[in-house]
């Protein structure tokens, strides 16, 4: 069997050695008879798995004891309306960042529960950059502050972290966590959906301040609550037992890779091959500002749009799949997670050059 490079921008690829030991244990997981996905959630065999899947996220982001870590389901979009309703805690209004289409979905939500103050937005320049934290507007008396680390459609990624005072930052880190270290005590809240660079579609990861739980005013009803879920360790309902189970074996990789710091050298020597080459091209245009390019997600455009279909043609004829940008922007977009190696970057830069040779002008 020959893999595809997959450059899918989620559900992305996993690594092929989680892939194989998931295979090895799929009748039946460490001599229980059972597969994972036959578990009960509350039996002591998946228990061990949730345990340790969280004691290693824990390890690998330095996460500080006073933040509880949930399991959850409904995705990342499910927590841009659970936020406010937890965190808003009567204020009426938060701070929000408006850096591409994830980020405005964020602040559509929050219309159903208070206001959306949009401090800063990089809409003027069809959200190719990061604005600077000098050009935002914080209110001082808001809920919280919202950005998103990594637009996964636009390719703009945050490389600082926003300082905000004594208002709780809330990040939406679904296509960078752990791609880099980072330092949890600057966040309230971090959440993000598995589906990029920790396990299957199915699971959202949120990790929250213990002095932000159980603040909703009014209360949200048990299942939108993030005190229910704190309470009963991500077990207050069935959680998606099989996504946490991949998720624990991606961390368990990740460790073996080195950690966080090792993961993003990385990532850095992956991205930095793809845009040398893209600034060098003719023919292929990244149109992110060089600052604030994002390491995991790459569009790109060809001199002619009318070329886009012959290019994805020969790429997957070369065994290069899911290449073809969002429909809402076009073009091409290369994600390179965690997962990606070196390897996969290097093929797609070589089809590149020889489809601007047999193109360009």
């Amino acid at each position: 069997m020959t893999r595809a490079i997959n450059f899918s921008a989620g559900p992305a690829a996993l690594p092929a050695e989680v892939l194989q030991q998931a295979a090895a244990e799929m009748l039946d997981w460490q001599g229980s008879g059972q597969s994972v996905m036959e578990m009960s959630h509350r039996g002591k065999e998946f228990m061990a798995i949730a345990a340790a899947a969280e004691a290693d996220l824990r390890e690998l982001m330095a996460i500080p004891a006073n933040y509880k870590v949930l399991f959850l389901q409904g995705g990342a979009s499910l927590q841009f309306e659970m936020i406010p309703m937890n965190l808003l805690a009567g204020k009426g209004s938060a701070d929000f960042v408006n850096t591409g289409e994830w980020a405005k979905k964020a602040i559509k939500a929050v219309k159903h529960f208070g206001k959306a103050n949009v401090v800063a937005s990089a809409e003027d320049s069809n959200f190719n950059y990061a604005p600077k934290q000098d050009t935002w507007k914080l209110d001082p008396n808001a809920a919280y502050v919202h950005y998103t680390a990594n637009e996964t459609i636009g390719g703009v990624e945050f490389h600082w972290v926003p300082e905000t005072g004594n208002v709780p930052l809330v990040c939406d880190m679904s296509s960078n966590i752990l791609s880099k270290p980072v330092d949890v005590s600057k966040y309230g809240l971090i959440y993000a959906g598995a589906q990029k660079n920790i396990g299957p579609a199915g699971l959202t990861i949120v990790i929250i301040r213990d002095d932000l739980i159980g603040k909703g005013n009014p209360a949200p009803s048990a299942m939108l609550d993030y005190k229910t879920h704190a309470d009963n360790d991500s077990m207050y309902n069935t959680p998606p037992t099989y996504g946490i189970y991949i998720a624990g074996l991606v961390f368990q990789w990740l460790k073996k890779q080195g950690g966080l710091a090792a993961i993003e050298q990385k990532n850095i020597a992956k991205a930095r091959l793809l845009y040398d080459f893209l600034d060098q091209s003719a023919f292929f245009k990244n149109p992110v500002r060089k600052e604030d390019r994002s390491r995991m997600n790459i569009p790109f455009t060809l001199a002619n749009a009318e070329l886009d279909d012959e290019f994805l043609k020969g790429a997957k004829a070369r065994g290069m799949v899911q290449l073809k940008g969002h429909r809402s922007v076009g073009g091409m977009r290369a994600s390179i997670y965690n997962a990606m190696p070196i390897e996969g970057v290097q093929a797609l830069i070589d089809y590149m050059k020889e489809f601007e040779t047999q193109h360009g002008k």
